[in-house]
């Protein structure tokens, strides 16, 4: 994965496929209803996320993942409230506005690497399986078109997404 990584980004299309995997989601159903969007700080190899929760920040309510022990709180976004956190990654900081998974009305999650029909295999902590069973919402997993494989093993606690967006 990590020369397919290195191939992509080389080759530019890392940069091509951002925008139009950002249009693909604003153009769900689920997304143009979503009132409060569940979406991650993004890491090097997944989709940035900074541009399109600045773009979209003023009209949706935007939550973001905290680590705290071994699992994910979700919390509001706020550019001023951001510190450090697990591994390096920012989070909300002690003073954000904490937010409970009912409320979340459509997520959109990393990965590793996602299968078609909805499998996801995440970093090995565990912390989307044990969220993802929380939250009542719609699921969508956004990748890069190399992360997409035909399989992935699977366990019984994994919950499949609803969606996975990628460019053929």
């Amino acid at each position: 994965m990590k020369l397919r990584r290195k191939e992509f980004a080389d080759s530019g299309k890392e940069v091509s496929e951002t925008d139009s995997l950002w249009e693909m989601v604003e153009s769900l159903p689920e997304f143009r209803c979503a009132g409060t969007v569940l979406l991650y700080m993004s890491i090097d190899g997944e989709v940035p996320t900074g541009g399109f929760i600045d773009k979209w920040r003023s009209t949706r309510r935007i939550v973001i993942p905290k680590v705290v022990g071994d699992d994910l709180l979700l919390y509001e976004y706020d550019p001023d409230k951001l510190a450090e956190g697990y591994r390096g990654i920012a989070e909300p900081a002690e003073d954000a506005a904490q937010v409970g998974c009912p409320e979340v009305e459509l997520a959109i999650v990393p990965g590793v690497a996602f299968t078609r029909s909805g499998i996801r295999l995440g970093r090995g902590k565990g912390f989307y399986d044990r969220l993802l069973p929380l939250l009542t919402c719609p699921k969508i997993g956004i990748c890069f078109s190399y992360r997409i494989l035909p399989n992935i093993p699977s366990d019984p606690w994994d919950v499949p997404l609803d969606k996975v967006i990628s460019v053929e």
